[in-house]
């Protein structure tokens, strides 16, 4: 015999869980004594939403549901925008949240919001456990749906008269999730399109780095030998070294990158998903495309592929590749667009000034191929996409789905817990870094070697460059900082101010090597949006194949 937060522990202990990020509250005490008498470490964090943050990436880098907890009403609505990038992400999640009591109201109406009725469309599935005797098979249930194709958030609310009540009721074991195959017809269907294309190209979008498909997915492009282009959110899933890379869509047109999208006869999309901001626009004219994904794909006005390949995509991919494999003479078509493209990405990389290319450059020289940049949402966010180099797969953590803000350092705490032999860095704007910067305290208390970079403008500075290219004034953008460096060091952190360009690598450098927890913060020279994403974009005549 036992409580209901007793068989909530036991069950989650079932599934592998071993932490549990949040900030509890008083309609989850009896489930916080379970868990101090469990195997499972409870990371209190400073916000909830921060919590929820790490757990959804805990799930984006293994596979397996985070788990995170909150109290009801405040607490539990402070998931909310991370419910959302969990769902927008495809990130398996499972958040717990108090409730009063149900079979009681001693409290009348005090902090009762509906929280299931709030979390239904943020949500893959959303219960409140009203029976003790049910909390194993529900939490059977939600860990399968967080995983199931398409991976992302389940809330489960357990009243706390619930989690007090005795009860008995066996632990359900896990079982695997096997995905189907995609069908004979359709590989077939797909294989001829490719044998008949002239120019065919390779997309790997937010689905492609699954842990569970990299492997499949690298050794299709290196037996059909057709150059690829990524997505945002799908960086790094093919290894370095095949000399395929066109480059990343950072924006929807215009881009280096779409010199060899534009000039593509058909497009094998790998895992895309339409969430992410149109990597490219499908018109009339071409080029065809073939969605090759877990589910069938989404048909919106500028995505609406010609074939599907639905399955299982690491052993879709490997029976596709039989199909093909030294059977494409004109796989390498593109290719001679490579250097060109790349070099172009390359330019004004190594200037004297806190350029955007500058700091992507200089942080590439620091991070070794398997350490992990995390990204908040700014700017910033598009220079990285554009220019920084991937070679493994979920290197480069940043959020093109709900593209909120406030989500860069809890990622990269997550990256840091979950590999601490490896360097992590944070990179935020000044405007996200201050939205969750209270976890500065948690990253110190968890004793992490984790290196936050803030680059810094006073400014919401993506914003202000789309104000200014839409020719309004420029109005209501700007903001005041503290010092950040004797912010980090109130925390217990150490804090570096970078003003020459020379000294930004080794600060890094330094940094690193000394661990712990350490602010860097940099001034950063946004010119360059206009000049290139405006100007010279605009004036881009695309580069010849002949």
């Amino acid at each position: 015999m036992g409580k209901g937060s007793d068989l909530l522990v036991a069950a989650l202990e079932n599934e592998g869980v071993e932490r549990i990020f949040g900030v509890p509250g008083e309609e989850n005490l009896d489930v916080v004594e379970s868990l101090r008498k469990s195997k499972i470490q409870l990371v209190l964090t400073r916000h909830e939403q921060a919590a929820a943050f790490m757990a959804a990436t805990y799930g984006r880098l293994t596979g397996k549901p985070g788990v995170c907890i909150a109290t009801l009403g405040p607490g539990a609505l402070n998931f909310t925008t991370a419910a959302a990038y969990a769902l927008l992400g495809g990130m398996p999640l499972v958040m717990i949240t108090g409730q009063k009591g149900v079979k009681s109201s001693r409290q009348a109406r005090f902090q009762i919001v509906d929280v299931v009725s709030a979390m239904r469309p943020l949500t893959k599935l959303t219960r409140q456990i009203v029976s003790v005797r049910t909390i194993p098979t529900t939490v059977r249930e939600a860990f399968r749906v967080a995983m199931d194709e398409r991976p992302g958030p389940v809330h489960l609310e357990l009243p706390e008269d619930v989690a007090a009540e005795e009860a008995d009721a066996a632990i359900i074991p896990p079982h695997a999730l096997e995905l189907p195959v995609a069908g004979a017809e359709a590989l077939d269907r797909a294989a001829a399109m490719i044998k008949a294309a002239k120019r065919p190209l390779v997309m790997l979008g937010a689905a492609a780095s699954r842990p569970r498909a990299t492997a499949d997915l690298a050794q299709f492009v290196i037996r059909t030998r057709i150059p690829f282009f990524t997505t945002q959110m799908g960086k790094g899933t093919v290894p370095g070294g095949t000399e395929l890379y066109m480059g990343t869509a950072a924006l929807s047109e215009r881009d280096y990158v779409h010199d060899a999208i534009d000039r593509a006869d058909l497009i094998i999309t790998i895992g895309h998903d339409t969430i992410e901001k149109p990597p490219f626009i499908m018109g009339p004219q071409g080029p065809q495309v073939i969605h090759v994904g877990y589910q069938p794909a989404t048909v919106e006005q500028v995505y609406f592929p010609q074939a599907e390949v639905v399955g299982d995509i690491g052993p879709s991919l490997r029976l596709l590749a039989d199909r093909l494999e030294g059977k494409l003479p004109q796989a390498g078509a593109l290719l001679p667009l490579r250097q060109t493209i790349l070099a172009r990405l390359a330019d004004r990389a190594t200037e004297d000034r806190f350029t955007p290319q500058r700091i992507v450059h200089d942080v590439r020289q620091v991070i070794p191929a398997d350490g992990i940049v995390a990204l908040d949402n700014g700017m910033y966010k598009i220079w990285f996409a554009r220019n920084y180099r991937t070679t493994m797969a979920n290197t480069l953590l940043l959020d093109n789905a709900l593209a909120t803000m406030g989500a860069g350092l809890p990622s990269a705490m997550m990256a840091a817990i979950l590999y601490p032999q490896r360097r992590v860095l944070a990179v935020c704007g000044d405007g996200g870094f201050m939205m969750n910067s209270q976890e500065m305290e948690t990253a110190v208390r968890l004793k992490l070697n984790l290196v936050v970079l803030i680059l810094e403008d006073g400014a919401y500075g993506m914003i202000r460059w789309k104000q200014s290219v839409d020719a309004f004034p420029d109005f209501g953008m700007t903001f005041n900082n503290p010092d950040f460096v004797r912010y980090a060091e109130s925390y217990g952190a150490k804090g570096h101010r970078v003003t020459a360009i020379g000294d930004f690598v080794p600060t890094l450098e330094a940094a690193f090597k000394a661990g712990g927890v350490h602010l860097v913060t940099v001034p950063i020279d946004y010119s360059e949006n206009t000049r290139v994403l405006n100007q010279e974009l605009a004036n881009h005549v695309p580069a010849s194949l002949d």
